[in-house]
């Protein structure tokens, strides 16, 4: 489907629910690192020109979106003019996601780790670790090695924690406080200790809060039980919130609000790609 033609949808001021998503996992496959799924795209593009919003709250980068989430949003039909949002870099990055693109790339330069930690880190990477992971290099704010996709990730996981022990010395002579090390099951992220699925989910109601939104409850969703925070921001702020774990065998830990699986026991992207057709359908 190419780029809708029909006019901006206007604000819904209060919709019925609004989307705050992890990408790695619910919507781009871990494996393909791609939106392989086709019913994703179309069912968030349709529920965004319907005023929903879609507001992604990754670890990625704000490239990655552009290059892999944001082109089967315009073959879906997204319109111009709908609530979607991306909040990058756990917070560190935002921008608005439109048919063409990225509008204006916003960056919390508090929150940006020096330039010369990631140099440091890349040679690293170069030198010891190349045969199992790559250095992303559009990252602005954090540091992040990846596993590279022709790579058992068994064997990834074999030489991550040697990654992993290596960071604290590098921060050390770098003289850097205030840093977490956040190993996931494809990468790892040294990111500033303020970062987090939270804080992505505070930018998320800034940002709407500027558009005069409001949702009238909240669907998070993500795949590791770092994502549990964007849904616990929200439950204790007042919000009405149900979180989606796409990946439960990590296990389900208590919380004060609704814990949602798949009933066909589906996992990453299919689980996510069950969901969204689910609330596409709720809308009628």
């Amino acid at each position: 489907m190419t780029t809708s033609t029909a006019p901006s949808p206007a604000v819904v001021a209060e919709p019925a629910f609004g989307l705050l998503l992890d990408v790695d996992g619910p919507i781009a496959s871990p494996i393909s690192r791609t939106v392989a799924i086709a019913s994703i795209a179309q069912d968030l593009a349709d529920m965004a020109n319907q005023g929903i919003p879609v507001i992604f709250n990754t670890g990625r980068s704000d490239d990655f979106i552009a290059q892999q989430v944001v082109p089967p949003l315009r073959e879906a039909g997204l319109r111009h003019g709908t609530p979607v949002f991306t909040i990058s870099e756990k917070g560190a990055v935002w921008a608005e996601v439109t048919p063409e693109g990225l509008g204006e790339i916003h960056i919390d330069a508090e929150l940006r780790l020096p330039t010369a930690l990631g140099d440091e880190v890349r040679d690293m990477v170069a030198e010891r670790f190349s045969g199992h992971m790559f250095f992303d290099e559009t990252k602005r704010a954090m540091i992040s090695v990846e596993q590279r996709t022709d790579v058992d990730n068994d064997d990834y996981l074999a030489v991550q924690s040697d990654f992993d022990a290596a960071i604290p010395l590098l921060l050390d002579k770098h003289d850097v406080g205030q840093v977490r090390i956040d190993p996931t099951i494809i990468s790892t992220d040294v990111e500033h200790e303020r970062l987090g699925k939270d804080l992505g989910a505070a930018r998320a109601l800034e940002l709407l809060k500027a558009r005069g939104i409001t949702p009238q409850s909240w669907f998070t969703m993500g795949d590791s039980r770092t994502d549990y925070a964007m849904a616990s921001w929200l439950h204790e702020r007042g919000h009405q919130v149900s979180h989606v774990d796409v990946r439960p065998a990590d296990g389900v830990p208590e919380t004060a609000h609704p814990v949602l699986t798949s009933d066909t026991g589906a996992i990453h992207d299919d689980a996510g790609a069950e969901f969204l057709s689910r609330w596409a359908r709720s809308l009628g």
